[in-house]
């Protein structure tokens, strides 16, 4: 890189508008923690999936019809009429689950890792902001192909606004267009899903730029100590990500090409009948675990505000989690009951996708409950009373003695024998 710099053509350039000089700065010599694991990837591979969900928008847009009486016909027709027009479909379509898989393991990772502690709060407000606005696409985007999962699933989440007091039904009526889910309802969310990617372009711009103002957060969760713990990004990193780029693209093409309708819907291939409501109406699988949450609460307005909790508890993680040590490498109780979290939201998931009848409606509250349990009581608690494992002295010490899990075991050999 250095030798395409000293080309006096790009110096002139450069000079004029430092493009050159940027891209080195944050891609190529840019300091990255020595010790970043393969769960560093789900970062880039968010980003990946951005960009086809973006490219393959825009083919779709050129032959999709907004309008109540044509929408499912012109799917369809982009289906069996248009040149590689079901590649492009399915790519769109299974894109947005392969988006939510990588971003939830990206948040995960930083659940376990305490990526979102000091001094990173607002890159994980950011993060969750990014989250947000991938949930609003994603939905609207589910009602464009009109089918009867489409129409119904609009009709129960928009409905759900009307539990807002005072302004609840002028929400509604403004999200509908008029009296009722019908053409302006369409057009209105073909709109907005069509330019929400482009906010959350911008909102990636700001994540990364917070990010590299403070620096990644590394497995060990210590602060850097010195020019040692440091590695440039290219070319470790990158051709990191180009594995990690390589084995998600082998994934993502064995359900687009062998299984392409196994995360959808099969009444999303009926045409949406206002007067035939579905046996059971559930939204996409990455909002089943809050669609549990939802559910798990009588009363209208009850159930919303705790599912904007579910979310909005997130925020506040920073200062809820009371222990000074970041990660979960060094915090052995913190540790079990991250995966009980884990297995709890997995239980969310399960309720989410079952009628709300029967043993579902018990299992869905009491994981609900235990849900804001960890965050509101135990968390804090672990905090207070956990004894972590004695951190490593720098990055490079574990890297050298051959990675965290052993510098883990070091630590607690030693802390054994402090005791002793």
């Amino acid at each position: 890189m250095e030798g395409f710099l000293n080309n006096g053509l790009v110096r002139w350039f450069d000079s004029r508008l430092p493009v050159f000089s940027y891209v080195n700065e944050h891609l190529v010599v840019y300091p990255a923690p020595r010790n970043l694991n393969y769960a560093w990837n789900f970062g880039s591979l968010a980003g990946l999936a951005l960009m086809i969900q973006i490219a393959t928008g825009i083919v779709l847009a050129m032959h999709y019809t907004p309008h109540v009486d044509t929408a499912f016909d012109s799917v369809e027709h982009i289906m069996r009429d248009v040149n590689y027009g079901w590649y492009f479909r399915y790519m769109h379509a299974n894109g947005a689950s392969f988006f939510f898989i990588v971003v939830y393991l990206h948040v995960f990772r930083g659940l376990y890792y305490g990526s979102y502690k000091a001094p990173r709060e607002v890159l994980w407000w950011i993060g969750l902001a990014i989250l947000l606005a991938m949930m609003g696409t994603a939905f609207m985007g589910y009602v464009l192909p009109w089918g009867q999962m489409s129409f119904w699933a609009a009709t129960v989440i928009t409905k759900l606004f009307g539990a807002i007091p005072w302004v609840g039904e002028s929400v509604v009526n403004w999200l509908w267009g008029g009296e009722g889910i019908d053409n302006p309802t369409l057009n209105r969310f073909y709109a907005l899903h069509f330019l929400l990617p482009f906010a959350i372009v911008g909102l990636v711009v700001l994540h990364l730029w917070a990010l590299h103002h403070k620096k990644s957060n590394n497995p060990l969760g210590i602060d850097y100590k010195g020019p040692q713990d440091f590695i440039p990004f290219h070319p470790y990193y990158t051709i990191k990500d180009a594995f990690g780029a390589g084995v998600f693209l082998i994934v993502f093409s064995i359900f687009l090409f062998y299984a392409p309708n196994y995360m959808g819907h099969p009444d999303n291939y009926i045409p949406a009948d206002p007067l035939k409501t579905p046996p059971h109406i559930v939204p996409e699988w990455y909002f089943l675990p809050f669609y549990a949450i939802l559910r798990a609460v009588p009363g209208k307005l009850d159930g919303v505000i705790v599912m904007g909790l579910s979310i909005g508890i997130l925020f506040l993680l920073p200062w809820l989690d009371t222990s000074r040590v970041r990660s979960a490498t060094f915090r052995p109780v913190f540790r079990w009951f991250y995966w009980i979290l884990v297995l709890d939201i997995v239980v969310l998931g399960f309720c989410g996708a079952n009628p709300p009848e029967g043993a579902w409606i018990d299992i869905g509250r009491a994981a609900t409950a235990y849900y804001f349990v960890h965050f509101l009581i135990l968390l804090p608690l672990i905090g207070w009373f956990e004894r972590p494992l004695p951190l490593p002295d720098s990055i490079a010490k574990p890297v050298l003695s051959g990675g965290p899990a052993p510098a883990a075991a070091i630590a607690r050999d030693k802390a054994r024998g402090e005791r002793r």
